[in-house]
């Protein structure tokens, strides 16, 4: 049993080994797509008893030399006799080599299935030396006749230069023919060229199109990635079925369907929202070593998502999930526990190191961050002009919420020198991007001819977008537009909701404004109960 479990590691690529920790992370030498987080040998071997590209002398005695499990049964039933006469040879005379060679023979005689096995055989080494050229030329007579398993390996080694020159619209081309043909492994990987416009030109509803096909026939790894294209509304906006995919994927275990699924509850898409059964599939992937659900069970811990508060658990996760150090948000979050005490003795030195580290990798979030700790001195001594350039480098990385502070450096002279043109030029570029803070200032720049002419309809433009996002000094401004007619036709009933909004979040200069008109009963009845109420809050 020792021995099986060494013997399946020579299979696998590790990626990265700690060795603090157990399991490496492991890529799989021969599809080059199934990555084990913690790799374990057993689920190493189960992968491989079911991977198509994987050589027979991978695979356990259990499946070795069954090579009817390459086809579906309508592929199988016109050769059964060619794949018994293989069997039954390997069987009796416990000779892989006479069985490569009997291929050989048929594959020179014009046989599909022959020249394919024959085209793997030279792929993988077996029987054979290693030769990827000859490989190549073996998958392209099987594939020339149509044999969809071989089209989709042809494809494979145009999109990866393997025996031949790479060239992404051949490998496009042989992935669609062997799409067509009906190969679930071809079908995923056309949707991966038309995701990553690999040979073609992008397009998402494609990409769609083809991965349902491949989950459709069963295909764990595409049952998840199809649930993970309704999760996000990629290509779709029927989240509806993102439940149903990853249901489907999880059943078999997957660590990424989990944590789909657990975005499925969490969320309600397709299914009714159940925040505890979120944490419970959290959890589940989490303890796979899913990175991304070891961080978001840190933020279930940490917000009361389906469980009661537990600072020390969320710290864990992040901690848990940090260690891996792919998943930057989990590295981000650790660093937020630290700067705020959170699970863990409050430490703003460590915080900024963590912050630090993370800008290394160009993570917009943290250079945004850095530039609020220069600004501010937490962590590190104040450093002004320091702030400005983390602003500048988060925001040329399109964090809207750097290019907001960007512009706020600009407007205030916050270490450059003011300017309140540039100043606009930011607030605008973090405003498209939807940040009401933004929106909001744009229009102050607007109405007030900061940085830019006047231009009230511009003004009453931006402060409707922020005030639709909930910000409660647009919801004041655009009251002050409707009551006064500034970009808009004057309505006081308009200018009444909005100061109203305003108010119920707590702005002072709105409740001053509600009260006033409750008092002279504009837009609304005459109400002075309201009215008293109103001018007491303020």
């Amino acid at each position: 049993m020792e021995r099986e479990k060494k013997q399946v590691w020579k299979h696998w690529t590790v990626i990265k080994k700690d060795k603090n920790k157990k399991h490496p992370r492991a890529q799989c030498n021969y599809c080059r797509q199934k990555v084990f987080e913690r790799a374990i040998p057993k689920r190493m071997q189960n992968h491989l008893d079911k991977c198509s590209d994987a050589p027979d002398n991978a695979k356990s005695p259990k499946t070795r030399h069954n090579f009817g499990s390459y086809l579906n049964e309508e592929e199988q039933k016109p050769f059964k006799l060619l794949l018994n006469k293989a069997l039954t040879l390997v069987e009796m005379l416990s000779s892989y080599p006479s069985a490569v060679q009997w291929y050989q023979k048929d594959a020179e005689n014009g046989n599909v299935f022959a020249q394919y096995f024959l085209g793997k055989c030279y792929e993988n080494g077996d029987g054979f030396e290693k030769d990827e050229y000859k490989a190549f030329e073996w998958y392209k007579k099987s594939a020339e006749k149509e044999y969809s398993k071989a089209q989709c390996r042809l494809g494979f080694f145009y999109k990866n230069g393997v025996g031949t020159e790479k060239d992404l619209e051949e490998a496009f081309n042989w992935y669609q023919k062997a799409a067509e043909n009906g190969c679930k492994e071809a079908q995923y990987n056309l949707g991966l060229c038309y995701i990553n416009g690999d040979g073609i030109e992008k397009d998402v509803n494609e990409a769609l199109k083809w991965y349902k096909k491949s989950a459709e026939q069963e295909h764990n790894e595409k049952q998840n990635k199809l649930g993970y294209f309704y999760n996000y509304g990629i290509g779709t906006d029927e989240h509806s079925k993102a439940f149903y995919w990853n249901q489907k994927a999880v059943e078999n275990g997957d660590e990424k369907a989990q944590y789909n699924l657990a975005l499925c509850y969490e969320y309600g898409d397709g299914i009714e929202k159940d925040e505890a059964k979120a944490l419970e599939w959290y959890k589940k992937s989490a303890e796979q070593g899913y990175t991304d659900a070891q961080d978001s069970l840190g933020t279930c811990y940490r917000n009361g998502i389906g469980t009661e508060k537990d600072l020390e658990k969320a710290f864990y996760w992040y901690q848990k999930a940090a260690e891996n150090n792919e998943c930057k948000e989990a590295q981000y979050n650790l660093a937020v526990c630290y700067e705020n005490g959170i699970g863990v003795e409050k430490d703003e030195v460590k915080a900024f190191e963590l912050y630090k580290k993370l800008t290394e990798e160009e993570y917009s979030k943290a250079q945004n961050k850095l530039g609020y700790l220069y600004e501010n001195g937490i962590g590190i001594e104040k450093d002004l002009e320091a702030a400005f350039c983390w602003y500048q480098k988060a925001a040329e990385n399109e964090n809207k919420f750097a290019q907001y502070n960007l512009g706020a450096c600009y407007e205030d002279g916050v270490g450059v020198e003011e300017n309140k043109v540039k100043a606009l030029e930011w607030y605008k570029k973090s405003a498209i991007q939807e940040y009401s803070k933004a929106q909001s200032q744009v229009g102050s720049f607007y109405k007030n001819g900061i940085g830019t002419e006047k231009n009230l309809k511009e003004a009453f433009y931006w402060y409707e977008r922020a005030a639709k996002y909930g910000d409660k000094y647009a919801q004041y401004n655009l009251g002050v537009c409707y009551e006064v007619g500034i970009g808009v036709k004057k309505d006081e009933v308009k200018a009444f909701k909005w100061y109203k909004k305003s108010a119920k979040q707590g702005y002072t200069d709105a409740q001053a404004q509600l009260g006033f008109f409750y008092k002279y009963n504009l837009g609304r009845e005459k109400n002075l109960e309201e009215t008293f109420y109103r001018y007491q809050k303020v």
